[in-house]
């Protein structure tokens, strides 16, 4: 059975309420489009339920809406007809609803009206005679309050009863003039082409609905979806043709489906008892306050910060508690295995890269636990509504804002959360620019070479310090280049006028605790189930990267001598010698050095020499390109890369006050090979802070982007652009810091 309904009718919370937990998510082969599929019994009936993209008609003019109308016509390999058509209405707006159910009527299969939300029209004064309208219509119709999972049971009764029954005969409303001009576009398509013998570049026939919707679309999509490219033109005429003969008969195109389904409103007569007057609600009432300009916007701001605020912090227990048990498990693996490749391989790079990939599972499920709540309550359009005249600024609606906004404490979370934007232009523009708001990742970097190169100076008769200012720059800095890049996007790649901006506000509604909990689990799986592989690949080819070609007896023989000689020093001293701390301390310092050592021998080591001509017109030596080399697949790296290319051990945490401190020594003692001078300065210092502010630099990101555009070519371009801005702008930051401070 296919689950059919409008956005905002309780279709995934009637989902949710035949399959329970059993159910999965994927994607359509071949397309973004999400599939899910879940699975019910009634009786001895096993129900495969299909939830199908909500859609206001099966007029396709995207991608979802296009596998959708093929789902129900059987023109996917992937998935056969359904057996059964449940369409989930709005009892409260069944006008609406009816015209999108009068459509599915025309495909001749069974079909179930789903009444939902029965409880929402009675609180708005509606009376509707389920009975009446089910003789009238000729299909069952069932009352449902899916949120409450009242008429379950019954709805699954009446589906099967369907099945069973023999079915329905197509019912087409539109004239006999419109058949023939049909009909004729039928004939044209069997006889004009050879080569594709008048079938769809699939192989099949064209079915007589997709004919009728090639006549009255006018937006052009299914002409370039469904016709072969050689036949584009002819065909294309033929259909003009046909429209000009229909207007000449007064059934002009597009309007005429909606002259001929005006039997909807007839439908109701009888059925439906409206109250006369229409009743303030508490929707109305609550909406006053969220939706206006002043108030509505502060409780705006509050909901956003309550989101952020618990993204950002609420996540941090979870996250060190995740990266407690992966230290624990690579310590454990480290005390049970002799120190070698395969040891290396398996702590800094499969257990590190599994870690990499699990911590950002607080984060994705506290944002999609809060994107739940706001959605199925209704909230969520009113904050669209409230931010669509900012975003439309920059060629983007409201719903670009939260996802942007989620981008803050992580890209991942707020690429992810882009979902919730139809138009597709728009949604790829705001993945695009996501990866440029400042992320908590970055913050590590910001802290230390502030901290280490900016002055404690007060600004402002002491009511901001430099340092503070230097960092709200690092945001505003993201903010300012996403707006400028979303506009340069929606005027080149994504050009086009920016869609009109219409959304339905549904009535609130207590959000169903199951659907916001799935919905949950859901993005964190399909997170961890296609973002965590490529991440785990990427961590070990980095790790090959840093620890190879490992020459052990070519680094560490020059330092065999002095480590054998303190450790032997170590072992003969009690151990409340005094001594002790000083003989470990040095022991430590060699231990680093020789790791160090095989960091400059390793390929990466290797490859960060090599760039140096290109990373040093921004200040860098060959140490910080190869630190940032090794950041790319996750920036937030750089800081332990650095800690053991200056010599102070793998396990450097920035968070440490004592260990930032002493690579800010490092850092600021750093000379050049060649020439002896200080490679780290202010200019230096807000050069790298720059192009981490900019760069692509977290592989996970990437492979989300993939992951929600489907296609690789776009995470490339997301990592091109990026570290081509990243470089330029930290070019020009490094020059004028230069101009500026000499």
């Amino acid at each position: 059975m296919a689950l059919v309904g409008n956005p905002n009718t309780g279709k995934t919370t009637t989902f949710n309420a035949l399959a329970g937990v059993r159910q999965r998510v994927g994607n359509y082969p071949g397309v973004t489009v999400e599939k899910k599929v879940g699975f019910a019994r009634w009786g001895n009936v096993r129900l495969r339920v299909v939830d199908l993209p909500g859609t206001y008609s099966l007029a396709p003019r995207s991608i979802d809406e296009m596998v959708a109308v093929d789902v129900l016509l059987g023109r996917r390999d992937d998935e056969p007809m359904p057996d059964v058509v449940v369409s989930v209405v709005d009892a409260s707006n069944l006008e609406r609803n009816l015209y999108l159910v009068s459509q599915i009527l025309e495909l001749g299969l069974p079909v179930v009206l789903a009444l939902n939300m029965t409880d929402v029209a009675e609180q708005q004064g509606h009376k509707i005679d389920s009975k009446k309208l089910s003789r009238k219509l000729g299909i069952p119709v069932v009352e449902l309050q899916a949120h409450r999972r009242r008429g379950i049971d019954e709805l699954k009764a009446a589906i099967v009863a369907a099945a069973q029954a023999s079915p329905p005969e197509p019912a087409n409303p539109l004239p006999p003039a419109f058949q023939n001009e049909v009909e004729r576009l039928s004939r044209l398509l069997r006889s004009s082409s050879e080569s594709n013998n008048g079938h769809a570049p699939g192989g099949a026939p064209l079915p007589r609905y997709l004919l009728e919707r090639l006549l009255l679309d006018t937006s052009g999509y299914l002409q370039r979806s469904l016709l072969p490219g050689e036949f584009m033109r002819p065909a294309a005429d033929a259909i003009e043709a046909a429209r000009k003969r229909l207007a000449e008969q007064g059934l002009p195109v597009p309007a005429v489906e909606a002259m001929a389904r005006y039997w909807v409103s007839k439908m109701l007569e009888g059925t439906v008892d409206r109250p006369r007057q229409r009743l303030l609600t508490l929707s109305d009432r609550v909406d006053r306050v969220l939706t206006h300009r002043v108030v509505g916007t502060l409780f705006f701001v509050l909901v956003m910060a309550l989101m952020f605020q618990s993204v950002f912090q609420w996540a941090v227990p979870a996250m060190d508690a995740i990266d407690a048990g992966v230290g624990v498990v690579g310590n454990w693996i480290e005390s049970h295995m002799a120190e070698g490749t395969l040891r290396s391989l398996l702590v800094d790079g499969v257990i590190a890269g599994v870690g990499g990939v699990l911590v950002f599972l607080p984060q994705i499920f506290i944002l999609f636990f809060f994107i739940g709540i706001l959605e199925d309550c209704g909230y969520m359009a009113r904050a669209a509504y409230l931010m669509d005249k900012l975003m439309s600024r920059v060629g983007l609606s409201g719903k670009s804002f939260i996802p942007l906004l989620s981008s803050f404490a992580c890209a991942i979370p707020g690429i992810m959360a882009a979902r919730v934007i139809e138009n597709r232009r728009d949604r790829l523009t705001t993945i695009l620019v996501a990866p440029l708001m400042t992320c908590s990742a970055r913050l590590p970097v910001y802290t230390v070479l502030i901290a280490a190169f900016v002055p404690q100076r007060s600004m402002l008769g002491g009511l901001v310090g430099l340092q503070g200012l230097t960092l709200a720059a690092m945001y505003v800095l993201g903010i300012v280049m996403a707006v400028t890049v979303a506009l340069v996007l929606k005027k080149t790649l994504f050009r086009g006028a920016t869609p009109p901006f219409v959304m339905e506000l549904p009535s609130y509604k207590w959000p169903s605790p199951m659907t916001v909990i799935s919905r949950m689990i859901e993005r964190g799986w399909a997170f961890v189930r296609r973002a965590g592989t490529v991440i785990l690949a990427v961590s070990i080819v980095v790790w090959a990267a840093l620890y190879f070609p490992h020459d052990k007896e070519r680094v560490e023989t020059p330092f065999a001598k002095q480590q054998s000689r303190l450790t032997s020093a170590l072992e003969q001293l009690d151990a409340d010698d005094p001594r002790r701390e000083r003989i470990a301390a040095e022991l430590r310092e060699v231990e680093n050095e020789i790791l160090s050592e095989y960091s400059r021998q390793s390929y990466l080591g290797r490859l960060g020499h090599a760039i140096e001509p290109v990373v040093r017109p921004l200040g860098w030596d060959w140490r910080i390109g190869c630190a940032v080399l090794a950041s790319f697949p996750a920036r937030e790296v750089v800081i332990a890369t650095l800690g053991v290319i200056y010599n102070l051990g793998e396990e450097l945490d920035p968070t440490d006050r004592e260990a930032a401190t002493r690579l800010q020594t490092a850092l600021r003692s750093a000379t050049w090979d060649d020439t002896g001078q200080p490679v780290f300065n202010v200019p230096v210092a807000l050069s790298i802070m720059v192009f981490f502010a900019l760069c692509a630099q977290c592989a996970s990101t990437l492979v989300v982007i993939q992951r929600e555009t489907g296609r690789w070519s776009w995470s490339l371009f997301t990592f091109v652009y990026m570290t081509t801005l990243a470089y330029l702008a930290a070019w020009i930051t490094y020059r004028t810091g230069m101009w500026l401070f000499g």
